[in-house]
């Protein structure tokens, strides 16, 4: 480790060197600041027709991010800002000289929209370099908003209201954007915030920008905008009622089931700064089905949280950045395990409200206090959960706080109580201190987190802590990486929290060089490597890879590709099921297992009509060997209709016994407008011989309204025979709307 530490700090030093650069310009882009007055509210219709809009304040020196920093845009920009009593107004028009090129094929709100042309505003109320909002939107005024913390993590699954729209002529486009106050948390007493802009040409991937470093934008890396006084938040409610209307339909035994389920959530404001909410019969019939997963590893996967109620300001509860990513690649991924990455977080909100199936549990109430009371920020949640099962109903408390310290680092602490998967007490304390500095010299930065945790389950004595560090430099150019160790006890077990493998010493490396270059093709090219070992505290290895990144590429159009060679070894203590059909089975016994493979991908944008996937990976595995193709399409012929196909295989040989596994996705979605749309979503795999089918009727009239009919439809091939029978059906309809006081 005192090696993998010494290379670490030698790998700052080279990125130091590389990007050596003394240009006063660059300081003085990085220091901005303006002014902003209050003004009448717009009608937002994207005309920026209203005489406020020649009032408010201009802001128009903007200038490229990516792929040339500091350079001039290939087409300008203004931005028109003002206040009003209850809501922040952005005006923005995007010129541009080739407007019928414009990229506008995104039409489905809810929709990711890279790639498309969009206009972005970074909102940082408290101005901590921390915490804060982004909200996006594209020409066709397709709304993306997400969150921002622990500075660098983005959330985007959090959703707020606020509103937008938008409108197209031989000039280039327009945006208007309003932004109401009772969506933010924000400081009344402080009339200074932090502020960005960002503007992206979908055509030739083109990034332009008020203030960056190193092609970056964060809570820490933003502008300031002052003038605030007097903001409104009316009473600061909202009530949102909700009916579902369900049925289901069990095939074996057969049995049907019909429900009306109301339920409520409340949201209060407090103070401008600190909300409350209440839920109760909470119902999460209406939320988008998992992403299916089939890995040969033998621990278990991690998948997201996706339910609205734990999304709210989710920021407040996350701890010491566990899950976070070194920037490893160019899109920013590790190619290490996300279970691994996941292991040891103290709260997982997925822990709540769903069996160990994945099946919902029914929530009586909830509550939730999030913001911040003076230096302090606050996460407190309290849920009831049902009975089910042999599993008795169960108590569920988590407390959250941190304070920030330094410029932009932060100390706290969390504790749990409960567990909602077992009749047993268990309880949990910890504390974390997170290091981040963006200000280093050459626009380098460094992060670093150490925690602390320690869990109590009845009639367990010891072994029930983890700890962990980690030392981070996010660099998106020149050399990037970080080092880190953690060990999780064999005991350790956080009822609410996530662990994938325990009584293991977990140790990782990342580094490597990413440049942009010249060329008519590549623009930024990725050479690194990383590595993971996992021993058992004991000192015995369990797991160690070594992944070799050759050569990774991103193209002018969003086209990417990589080559990696793996190196993995792995000591079965026990035998290993690694696969099982019926009756049949492959089980790899005890014993130290070496083997290498190579991979090779390649992803082509989807700017275009019609994109695609390849992979390819091959080589010894375990005692034998495996490959692994992978396949995708895309076809979009227009902005109402988009149909996507991904398909992948793994054939593996090995002298227990070959076998195959399979994976299939197909997903169709059909826009009638940028308010409805129906997506489709067929998954299958042979691993339980499954087909799922989930169909969603979608409207979304205006934010905070919203029409949901879901209906989802499993069959299996119960005889191995493949003719798949039905199972399980059932069909929900939901209408909620927001009440705002």
């Amino acid at each position: 480790m005192k090696i993998v530490a010494g290379f670490f700090i030698a790998s700052l030093g080279l990125g130091t060197i590389a990007f050596g650069q003394s240009n006063e310009n660059i300081a003085e882009l990085n220091t901005k600041s303006v002014s902003i007055g209050r003004g009448a509210a717009p009608v937002i219709d994207g005309q920026l027709n209203e005489a406020d809009w020649t009032q408010a304040t201009l802001i128009d020196d903007f200038y490229q991010i990516i792929p040339f920093e500091y350079s001039e845009p290939s087409e300008p920009m203004e931005i028109h800002i003002y206040y009003g009593d209850d809501a922040l107004y952005i005006g923005a028009r995007m010129h541009d000289s080739a407007a019928e090129e414009i990229n506008a094929n995104v039409l489905r709100q809810g929709a990711m929209v890279w790639g498309d042309d969009f206009i972005s505003i970074n909102l940082h109320p408290f101005n901590d370099k921390r915490t804060g909002y982004r909200f996006l939107v594209n020409p066709n005024a397709i709304r993306m908003e997400s969150l921002f913390y622990e500075t660098t993590g983005t959330d985007w699954n959090w959703n707020g209201i606020w509103h937008g729209a938008t409108s197209r002529d031989e000039a280039g486009w327009t945006a208007e954007i309003e932004i109401p106050f009772k969506t933010l948390s924000f400081d009344p007493s402080s009339d200074t915030w932090g502020i960005n802009f960002q503007r992206d040409i979908g055509r030739n991937d083109e990034r332009i920008g008020w203030f960056s470093r190193d092609s970056i934008q964060n809570p820490s890396i933003a502008g300031e905008v002052t003038g605030f006084e007097d903001l409104q938040v009316g009473r600061g409610l909202d009530i949102v009622p909700s009916l579902t209307l369900k049925t289901n339909k069990d095939y074996n035994p057969s049995s049907n089931n019909s429900s009306t389920e109301p339920s409520l959530d409340l949201f209060y404001k407090i103070t401008p700064a600190f909300n409350a909410a209440l839920t109760l019969n909470t119902d999460f019939s209406a939320t988008e089905v998992d992403d299916r997963q089939v890995e040969l590893t033998r621990f278990s996967l991690f998948f997201p949280e996706k339910r609205t109620f734990f999304l709210r300001d989710s920021d407040m509860f996350r701890y010491a950045r566990i899950g976070g990513r070194v920037r490893g690649g160019l899109t920013g991924t590790s190619t290490i395990s996300p279970s691994n990455l996941e292991n040891g977080r103290p709260y997982f909100s997925r822990r709540i409200g769903l069996s160990a199936n994945g099946q919902p549990v029914d929530l009586n109430a909830g509550t939730k206090l999030s913001g911040r009371i003076g230096r302090w920020n606050v996460g407190a949640l309290a849920i009831q959960q049902e009975q089910y099962g042999d599993i008795n109903a169960s108590d569920i408390l988590v407390t959250r706080l941190s304070t920030n310290v330094l410029a932009e680092s932060a100390v706290g602490v969390i504790a749990t109580s409960g567990d909602p998967r077992s009749n047993l007490n268990n309880t949990l304390v910890g504390f974390d201190f997170l290091y981040n500095n963006t200000r280093l010299a050459n626009n380098r930065s460094l992060q670093g987190e150490a925690w602390y945790q320690e869990s109590n389950t009845e009639g367990v004595e010891e072994d029930q802590r983890a700890y962990g560090l980690r030392l981070t430099s996010p660099n998106r150019l020149g050399w990037r990486g970080g080092v880190g160790v953690k060990q999780i006890e064999e005991n350790f077990s956080p009822a609410l929290g996530y662990v994938s493998r325990s009584g293991i010493r977990d140790h990782t490396l990342e580094t490597g060089y990413g440049l942009r270059v010249s060329h008519p093709f590549f623009r930024t090219l990725y050479f690194g490597m990383d590595a993971e070992r996992i021993n058992l505290i004991k000192g015995d290895l369990q797991t160690q890879v070594l992944t070799l990144r050759a050569f990774e590429f991103e193209s002018h159009t969003r086209d990417q590709g990589y080559l990696r060679i793996h190196q993995t070894k792995e000591a079965l203590i026990n035998p290993y099921e690694i696969w099982a059909q019926g009756t049949n089975k492959v089980v790899i016994p005890t014993g130290d297992y070496s083997f290498n493979e190579a991979e090779i991908r390649v992803e082509s944008g989807q700017v275009r009509e019609i994109w695609g996937t390849l992979g390819y990976r091959s080589g010894e595995f375990y005692s034998g060997n495996r490959q692994q193709k992978t396949a995708g399409i895309g076809w979009r012929p227009s902005n109402h209709f988009q149909l996507t196909l991904n398909y992948t295989v793994n054939d593996v040989q090995l002298p227990y016994g070959d076998f195959d596994t399979e994976l299939l996705q197909l997903r169709n979605d059909i826009i009638f407008s940028s308010t409805m749309s129906w997506s489709t979503l067929l998954q299958y795999d042979n691993l339980t011989d499954t087909v799922g089918i989930n169909t969603r009727l979608h409207w979304i009239p205006k934010a905070g309204q919203e029409g949901i009919i879901v209906l989802n439809h499993n069959l299996q091939d119960l005889e191995l025979n493949n003719r798949f029978k039905s199972t399980l059906a059932d069909l929900a309809i939901k209408f909620n709307y927001t009440f705002r006081f």
